[in-house]
């Protein structure tokens, strides 16, 4: 599986911890604990990338460090 960063937060609005990739626009997942958001991110990762796949998108290559995000 390829290795992309994975920015993992508690939500306080919906009561689950998030899951997001952001170098997968779209690609996010939730669960009751940290490990499940984390388990459910891995398989919306794979999702995405066979999604791109059938439609001839591009499937960006991970950057291998740490985004900046603002």
């Amino acid at each position: 599986m390829l290795k992309y960063e994975i920015i993992l937060y508690w939500s306080n609005e919906d009561q689950v911890f998030i899951a997001e990739v952001p170098e997968l626009p779209g690609c996010m997942a939730h669960g009751d604990t940290q490990e499940a958001a984390l388990s459910s991110i891995k398989e919306a990762i794979q999702l995405w990338i066979d999604t791109a796949k059938e439609f001839g998108d591009p499937i960006p290559e991970p950057k291998g460090h740490r985004l900046v995000l603002a």
